[in-house]
Order: structure tokens, then C-alpha cells, then sequence
């Protein structure tokens, strides 16, 4: 196989091939000693000339194909184009990871290439592609043969890459997330991974590594702060009684990892308080219900709540009248179900999966109400929603929206400006380079970094070398 052609010198450089320009296609290519190593191996999300991106060479005919991945956390913006890189580039390991999100690669991977193929053969069938046939981006195939790559990771135990040394320790973001050290001959390179919240359920709070040259610092939420957000329960248990006093259903497009484990958990605690009453709750995604079992699995990466309600027997994640929909027909159903009750279904942005057929059911009602919990990407359903979009095309259809539609910011998985700023300085690094951000976030930390940190803070675009 063609490894990464880099100098041979002990200089470290940081190629950024993606989550640069967009928040979504994180990559990353260590160069260091003629050998390379790939932090993150993204897919592109969002606007149809973004998701094109996924289809392009990003730098590896030019320099060679390298040396093995580490990966900071399961979600398909940070592990999605792996099956691509391994069936198209001819990419053979390993892939390095801790052992919850190998856990959730095992079934998130596999499902996107569902989605990949399904999506070629929808495209196929109705004669839209100028590409005859259209093909997927990668099969079900290829995303086994990435997973057979995956080697666990261990928190707080270094472990040797082709660069030097990587170690890993807890972001906080969901199940099994990590932020990387990389050590080598040339300098010391965190990666932050998607920073997670302190003081947010389920699992442990981040846990800042000390010292770096240069930090790839994550900035999605670089220009805002949660701390003025609505309180999470009490926006969860007034979305509720919205829907009890209307007879609506209240929908959830929810992240099938991190914000649906954290809105079971949520209105579990909600209803034995007695603040909300105890309505169907209805979890409308297989991926979902698959990942909620992994978080039950993995009790290590448990807070200690959490900790101390399984110690009493309790189940954390199951709401009392907890229902699992699995097959399509089930899910179908779920339309026809008049409310009060609650829908907790994937994408998070509205696009793909489930989702998309229970917001064409349901916002045209003004008895139903919609709430988005997480970011919500420029050109998603889920953005011009929470915009405030009168209507919207689903499926080719105008879609007039009439049931109310709210955001929940502070169920947000990642950090706020300040949040970043806490994790920055604990960090004390001598550069930093902003990425997964839209222009306007990076552009608001970048500015808070520099007169907080007193730093060097750099935004590359998608192609730039940085040396460490």
C-alpha cells in the first residue's frame, strides 16, 4: 500500500481536510518522520455542494495513503467516510478508538451505508442521476471491512501510532468520545474532539489533557452561550404540557447517540418527580434503540447519578411507558397515534431516517410542537425550521408548518463559548487552530482565545498545513 510520502525530517505538520469551511468532514493528517497518521475520518453533511465533497480525493493520491486513524468519537461527522476510505483508497488500518465508540461504529457505520445504498437506489428507480447507475458512496461491505480495522483504546494509557504516541482522555460529548494527545518527534498536537458540558447527565464530565503546541480546538458553539438557555428539564417538561393541554404529539428529532439516551434520562427524572405525566413515549428509530442498549452496556462511562440509580436497580433510560418501534410498518403506525404522546425519532436535523415522515405528518397541526436539541447545520430542514420556515419541501412536497417549533439549546452536547474557553485554558496551549464551526463561531472564539489565552489562534480552510 502507498504511505503517506511526508518529510522525512523530524517536522510535524497538520493537514486540514475537512471540518474546516463546514462544521461537518472532520480529517486531519499528521505528518510526521515520513509517516502519517488521520485524526477523525468524517462525512460531509448538509447542503447537497457540501455532501459532493464526499466524493472527492482528499489529498491522499497526492500524498499517499496513511498510516492508520485514531478516531475522537462515534458520530458519522467524525468516523462516516471510514468505509470510504478503506473501499476506495485502499486504506488498511488500523483504526484506533475506545471501546464505546467501536461499540457505536458497529452499528452506526453500517447503518450510513444503508442509507447510502438506499439512497442510490431511490435515485436509480426515479431516474434523477446524470449517473447511470448512480452508485452508493460505499456499501455495507466496505463498512464491515472498516470495522474489522478497529483496534480499543483505553483513557489515560499511551498508546504507540506510526507518529510517536497518542493518549486518550474523556470529552464529555457522548459515550466513549475522547480528545487526543499526539506526541511526536516534532511537538506535542491535542485534538479536542467535540467538547462536551460539565454537569450534564449520563456520562462523565471532559477531562482537559494539559500542555500541547498546537490544539485543533472544535468551535460550534464559539459565539454563544448557554448560559441564559432555558433549564433543559423545565424545557422538556413545559414542551410536554404544551402537548397535554393541546392533545398534540410533542416531536423530538433527536441524534440517534448522545441527545436521545440524554432525553430518555431526562424525562425518566422528570415523570418520578412527578413534574410531567406519564405519556407513551415513543422511540421511533432502530439505530436509536440500539445505541441506548450500548449506553446501558458501557456503565464505565456512566456519571455517578447515573452510577447510583443503577446501583438501585433503577433503569435511567426508560421512561415508564417506554415504546420500541423497530420495523417500518411500526413506525408507520406511529402516525396514525393522536396524542398526547411523545416521538422521539432520527435525524437530528430533520434529514433522513424516520424523521422526515413524521414532520410532513405532524407540522401542518397546530396541536403538535416540534423541538430540535441539537445543532442544527446551514441548509437542513432542522435550520430553516428553527428559523422559522412558514413551510417546507419533504419528499417533494410543500409541507405548510403549522404546529409550533422551538429549540432547545441547552441540551446541546457541545460546549458553549465559555465551556471552550474553560477547556482551552486548562489545556494551555501555545497555538490554536479552529475548526467545526461555521465562520461567524469561529471568528467570535477566535476573539476570546486571543484576549483571554493571549494566543496565537489560527482559522485554516480546507487544504492548509500548519506546522506544529
Amino acid at each position: 500500500m502507498n504511505r503517506a510520502r511526508l518529510p522525512s525530517s523530524l517536522v510535524t505538520t497538520v493537514r486540514f481536510l475537512g471540518g474546516t469551511d463546514t462544521v461537518t468532514g472532520s480529517k486531519f493528517l499528521v505528518g510526521s518522520g515520513g509517516r502519517s497518521v488521520l485524526v477523525d475520518c468524517g462525512l460531509f453533511q448538509g447542503p447537497r455542494k457540501v455532501r459532493l465533497l464526499n466524493w472527492d480525493d482528499p489529498f491522499f493520491a497526492e500524498a499517499g495513503v496513511p498510516d492508520e486513524a485514531l478516531i475522537t468519537h462515534a458520530h458519522i461527522d467524525h468516523t462516516g467516510w471510514l468505509p470510504r476510505f478503506v473501499g476506495s483508497h485502499g486504506f488498511a488500518g488500523p483504526i484506533r478508538c475506545t471501546p464505546a465508540t467501536a461499540d457505536l461504529m458497529s452499528i452506526m457505520l453500517p447503518d450510513s451505508a444503508r442509507l447510502q445504498q438506499e439512497e442510490a437506489d431511490f435515485v436509480n428507480r426515479a431516474g434523477f442521476s446524470r449517473h447511470r447507475p448512480a452508485l452508493p458512496l460505499y456499501t455495507e461491505e466496505e463498512a464491515g471491512r472498516a470495522l474489522a480495522l478497529v483496534e480499543t483504546v483505553g483513557y489515560h494509557h499511551w498508546v504507540d501510532t506510526a507518529c510517536g504516541r497518542a493518549w486518550y482522555t474523556a470529552a464529555g460529548h457522548i459515550l466513549g468520545s475522547a480528545s487526543i494527545v499526539l506526541e511526536t518527534g516534532g511537538g506535542r498536537v491535542v485534538f479536542s474532539g467535540d467538547v462536551g458540558r460539565w454537569g450534564v447527565p449520563v456520562i462523565r464530565d471532559p477531562d482537559p489533557p494539559s500542555g500541547a503546541d498546537l490544539l485543533i480546538l472544535e468551535s460550534t458553539y464559539g459565539g454563544r452561550s448557554h448560559r441564559d438557555d432555558l433549564d433543559p428539564d423545565e424545557g422538556i417538561a413545559a414542551a410536554v404540557d404544551h402537548v397535554v393541554e393541546s392533545g398534540g404529539v410533542l416531536l423530538v428529532p433527536a441524534f440517534s447517540v448522545g441527545r436521545t439516551q440524554d432525553i430518555l434520562y431526562r424525562i425518566r427524572g422528570l415523570e418520578t418527580r412527578g413534574r410531567i405525566p406519564r405519556l407513551p413515549v415513543i422511540l421511533d428509530s432502530p439505530m436509536a434503540i440500539d445505541a441506548t442498549r450500548v449506553y446501558a452496556d458501557h456503565s464505565e462511562e456512566h456519571d455517578l447519578e447515573m452510577r447510583g440509580l443503577e446501583a438501585r436497580g433503577d433503569s435511567p433510560l426508560r421512561p415508564a411507558l417506554l415504546e420500541l418501534t423497530t420495523t417500518v410498518e411500526e413506525s408507520k403506525a406511529v402516525n396514525r397515534r393522536r396524542g398526547p404522546l411523545v416521538v422521539i425519532s432520527a435525524s437530528g436535523m430533520g434529514k433522513g431516517g424516520r424523521v422526515p415522515h413524521h414532520l410532513k405528518q405532524r407540522l401542518p397541526h397546530p396541536e403538535n410542537l416540534v423541538a430540535f436539541v441539537g445543532f442544527q447545520a446551514a441548509g437542513t430542514p432542522g435550520r430553516r425550521l428553527v428559523e422559522g420556515a412558514d413551510r417546507i419541501r419533504i419528499h417533494k412536497e410543500e409541507v405548510p408548518v403549522r404546529a409550533r417549533v422551538i429549540r432547545l439549546e441547552a441540551l446541546s452536547a457541545h460546549a458553549d463559548q465559555e465551556e471552550l474557553l474553560r477547556w482551552a485554558r486548562a489545556v494551555a496551549p501555545q497555538r490554536v487552530a479552529l475548526v467545526h464551526g461555521e465562520d461567524e463561531a469561529r471568528a467570535a472564539l477566535a476573539e476570546a482565545l486571543a484576549d483571554q489565552l493571549g494566543v496565537e489562534v489560527l482559522t485554516p480552510v480546507r487544504g492548509d498545513v500548519v506546522p506544529v
